[in-house]
């Protein structure tokens, strides 16, 4: 018995029951109306809505005991187009494997369930055969090719030409052409009905075959591997840590642990720095105790040293007195504030910043006279203060806003100026008074009480007092980044000349060099606590890894810092070593561990692996993103120590109860938690070599080894039959103990009707192993590369069409066995092509062809051959196969991607940029693009055709490129 349902737009709102059936009881949806129809009219009987918004009507017809493949083809077309729409009646959160395997949920109707479970088992089976097995697609009311569009093409970074490849020369026909790697590739199907029907046809046909050669299983999902990731929704508000050792409570009499911060002045400047004291209550890291760095400060370098004192005991009353005195000089120095209110009791900022005293004076470490400066007050300070440090005949009363003081407590000082609000460091008292003349930049001259007079509208009182010279508070800026900080125009820094009764002093005595000494101050601690965070994590991971005791806190922080901190490093290197070794790491291992699978299997499961979603979910397992440096340094954003005044941290508990503080959340992308990931690992890698990141990986929940597994393959292949074994040895300089190794790694699929096993796997393995062994030696190689360059020279190193040269250069594509005439027709092209191309390079951004891919995988697939065969010797492989590449690009001779140089001009000088006119595989099976930028009012455009989209566009970008160069040195397009 047949039950037939049509379903209008949405299935929520109206369900059309044509045919009854006794599980209509349990349908839990309104019945708007009845039809009698046949399941011969169903596909006829479209367009039934009115409305154009309204998808057209579809039929679903519901076989009882249709749930197997071998009787899918028997299901009428009606039922196989609107099973997809079922989709909306369950939310995805429901589509599970544990949901198909408990039966028909009570709540389902039957007959739903039936259909809902055909299109899982019709969609999941069209996606295996495009190597990604268990993808449950969402959305409902999509047909089967768009699902391979959207979902799945574009996921496997590589043409797949479903569907599209070449439409009909007569309607009713059309040719479904899968990837070299499937076992079936070509599929016709003919037809007088609608096009997109033909396609699922067609598609439809490909799945069934497959499966009976045994390339698809009828489970719907297959078993997950525990390492798959990548499913679980990323939440992008995210922690940023503040490292526990800078964190205290209500202060007490205690002994603290002291370092010397030494600043070293590498450049001319009137304003010598001086040392500064850091008081902690914990001991750092010796690695930290003894840190070192530069600070750019634009005149030239600061260079910061640390060094360990010792042990201080401090009285409660001390400790508040230093908190005091910090607070006040930072929030002068950063926001201009002379503001002191807030209780400094219970700051969760435990450390204190104090002034050190000169180098000769170093029996006392901390300058208690310039703390004290924040005591100052004219009422006990004032003209009946002891101790006075000018001469006798030079000690004298003055006058100020606030009262008579002594001049040794003016000339050293921190004072404001209320008609103005302008804060000053003052330098000395001048043999100047109100009635000397002045002379204004634009050239005016009178005298100084004239000008405040005519200016500000006072009068001087003292006209014969001495004037004072100061300075403006300097400003605090980034000195963390390379080239950032231009040198400030001298006028805003000169001295000026104040009438001492229009100054109201805040801290004295103190001097100008401790405010500019100070003025680095949140820098310094910027980068220690960017250093603490480091260590954190890395004692983080030692709890599970004391072993793995290998790597610089510099180091890990490295790999933390992303490039929006725009400082002098940042992860992008560690991340391209990282990222090749990992993709190796995993590939031999899903090689080894899935010897019967083929190449787009493993490719899936890689996928599931490295993909950034996967390694996202890897690293917010083990909160790294907590960790990451994602923001450029803001010295407003500092905490200073002791302040209260921003927000409160909150306290976290790492893994093994380790305890780490919140200081805010922030936006993080789930790209750059990935990226972090593969930075670590090349930390690891960079520092303690392959064991070590391989201990790293395990800890996030990557599980690999490098124990070697027997190849085994249930077949016998005499290879001296099949090639001229000796003569390839020869070119390879390497012997091959299991020759056959020689015939997979040069089989094509279409010989599998006599070779068992093809290239692919071999060549799933040697790609990933060329990538490695390339980073590697180019990071090692050029210690100075920056990591644009490393990812270049990398770029253009391992890419199909610098493979693809030298497989034609040295003769390789005469030994591949194959059956295809097209293939042959390629490689003759191809061969053809070459002899036009400089022989001088090997890589191919300035070629102007398009080559197979077919010669690029024989490349890799002889590095994944001699590798097995070699016990997995990776210095083996590279040895046979760096003479085919050679001569090998130098950061002399690296060129940038046509398509990316553009890109990074555009980016540059805001041009815009435009991709246009699209189109794949014409009548003549060529691909072309038309790239077009908007700069300065013009356009520049440029059409380009070719073999691939990929090389069309290169050429598009290189002539487009070319027209913008010839238009900035002559001024025409």
């Amino acid at each position: 018995m047949a039950v037939i349902y049509t379903w209008f737009g949405d299935p929520l709102r109206e369900i059309v029951v044509c045919q009854a059936a006794p599980e209509l009881g349990l349908l839990p949806l309104p019945v708007v109306s009845k039809y009698q129809v046949t399941a011969q009219t169903a596909d006829k009987d479209r367009g039934v809505s009115s409305h154009a918004w309204v998808r057209p009507a579809a039929t679903i017809l519901l076989w009882q005991g249709v749930r197997s493949w071998s009787s899918l083809p028997m299901v009428p077309l009606a039922a196989r187009r609107c099973v997809l729409g079922l989709g909306r009646l369950l939310s995805p959160e429901v589509i599970t494997a544990q949901w198909w395997d408990s039966g028909c949920p009570s709540s389902v109707p039957k007959p739903f369930w039936m259909g809902l479970r055909l299109w899982a088992q019709y969609t999941v089976s069209m996606s295996r055969l495009l190597a990604y097995s268990g993808f449950l697609p969402e959305g409902p009311g999509v047909s089967t090719a768009d699902l391979c569009r959207r979902f799945l093409a574009p996921e496997a970074n590589r043409i797949f030409h479903v569907f599209s490849c070449h439409p009909a020369r007569a309607f009713g026909i059309r040719r479904l052409a899968l990837p070299k790697s499937f076992p079936l590739q070509i599929f016709v199907q003919k037809g007088n009905m609608n096009s997109e029907i033909i396609k699922e046809i067609a598609c439809l046909e490909a799945c069934n075959q497959h499966r009976e050669i045994g390339a698809l299983r009828d489970n719907l999902v297959e078993e997950a591997n525990a390492q798959e990731r990548g499913n679980e929704p990323y939440i992008d508000e995210q922690p940023s840590y503040f490292p526990p050792e800078l964190v205290g409570h209500i202060p007490k009499n205690s002994n603290y642990h002291y370092y010397l911060m030494e600043l070293e002045q590498k450049f001319v400047y009137d304003i010598p720095v001086h040392d500064i004291v850091l008081v902690l209550s914990n001991k750092l890291e010796a690695e930290l105790g003894s840190l070192h760095f530069d600070l750019d400060v634009g005149r030239g370098s600061l260079t910061v040293n640390f060094k360990y004192v010792g042990v201080i005991n401090l009285s409660t009353d001390q400790v508040l007195l230093c908190r005091r005195f910090q607070k006040k000089l930072l929030r002068v120095l950063i926001y201009q504030d002379l503001n002191m209110d807030g209780d400094i009791l219970g700051a969760e900022t435990d450390y204190l910043l104090l002034p050190a005293t000169g180098k000769h004076q170093r029996s006392v470490i901390i300058d208690w006279h310039c703390v004290k400066s924040v005591l100052f007050s004219c009422e006990k300070n004032g003209e009946f203060h002891l101790n006075c440090a000018l001469p006798k005949d030079c000690a004298r009363i003055v006058q100020t806003k606030d009262g008579p003081v002594c001049t040794c407590l003016l000339q050293n000082s921190l004072v404001y100026t209320p008609h103005t609000h302008q804060v000053y460091c003052t330098m000395g008292i001048m043999g100047l008074n109100a009635n000397s003349r002045m002379q204004h930049r634009q050239g005016k001259i009178n005298t100084y009480k004239e000008y405040y007079e005519e200016r500000h509208g006072i009068k001087l009182c003292f006209e014969h007092e001495s004037l004072v010279r100061a300075r403006p508070v300097f400003r605090v800026k980034k000195y963390l980044q390379r080239c950032r900080n231009q040198k400030k125009k001298e006028s805003s820094m000169m001295s000026v000349e104040l009438p001492p009764e229009l100054c109201s002093i805040v801290m004295s005595p103190i001097s100008i060099n401790t405010f500019y000494s100070f003025s680095f101050v949140p820098s310094i601690m910027h980068r220690l606590e960017s250093l603490l965070i480091a260590a954190n994590l890395k004692k983080m991971h030692l709890d599970h890894c004391t072993q793995n005791d290998v790597i610089p806190i510099s180091k890990v922080l490295e790999a933390i810092t992303t490039k929006k901190c725009q400082e002098t490093f940042d992860f992008e290197s560690l991340e391209t070593l990282g990222d090749s070794f990992l993709k190796y790491a995993v590939s031999q291992q899903l090689f080894k561990t899935y010897q019967d699978q083929p190449e787009g299997v493993l490719t899936s499961k890689r996928e599931k692996i490295i993909s950034n979603a996967a390694l996202c979910e890897f690293g917010c397992y083990r909160k790294l993103p907590g960790f990451i440096r994602d923001e450029s340094f803001d010295p407003n954003k500092w905490i200073i120590p002791g302040d209260r005044s921003g927000s409160a941290l909150s306290e976290e508990l790492l893994f093994n109860t380790r305890k780490i503080y919140i200081r805010e959340t922030r936006k993080m992308e789930s790209e750059t938690v990935a990226d972090v990931v593969e930075a670590l690992i090349g930390a690891f890698l960079s520092i303690g070599g392959e064991t070590s990141a391989l201990l790293f990986m395990d800890w996030l929940g990557i599980k690999v080894d490098f124990h070697i597994t027997p190849y085994e393959r249930p077949f016998l292949i005499h290879a001296e039959k099949r090639l001229n074994v000796r003569h390839l040895e020869s070119l390879l300089n390497y012997s091959f103990h299991d020759p056959s190794l020689l015939v997979e790694a040069l089989t094509h699929g279409s010989m599998l009707s006599e070779i068992p096993r093809d290239y692919e796997r071999l060549e799933f393995l040697g790609d990933s192993v060329l990538d490695y062994l390339m980073t590697k030696h180019f990071y090692y190689e050029y210690h100075g590369l920056s990591p644009g360059q490393l990812t270049d020279m990398r770029s253009a190193s391992v890419n199909n069409e610098c493979y693809a040269r030298s497989a034609v250069k040295f003769g390789l594509h005469e030994h591949i066995l194959r059956d295809s005439q097209e293939l042959d027709k390629q490689i003759v092209i191809t061969s053809n092509n070459f002899e036009k191309l400089s022989s001088d390079s090997t890589f191919g951004w300035d070629a102007e062809t398009t080559f197979t891919k077919v010669l690029a995988d024989i490349i890799e697939s002889l590095a994944g051959a001699i590798l097995v065969d070699s016990g997995y010797n990776k210095e083996r492989v590279f040895g046979s196969i760096r003479p085919l590449l050679e001569p090998l690009i130098t950061p002399e001779t690296v060129m940038s991607h046509p398509a990316k140089e553009l890109n990074e001009l555009c980016q540059k000088e805001h041009y815009i940029m435009k991709e246009t006119n699209k189109n794949r595989n014409d009548n003549e099976g060529l691909s072309s693009i038309t790239i077009k930028v908007y700069a300065k009012g013009l356009s520049f455009e440029h059409t380009a055709k070719a073999g691939n989209g990929e090389t069309a566009k290169k050429l598009a970008c290189k002539e487009v490129l070319k027209s913008l160069k010839d238009f900035a040195l002559h001024g025409k397009s």
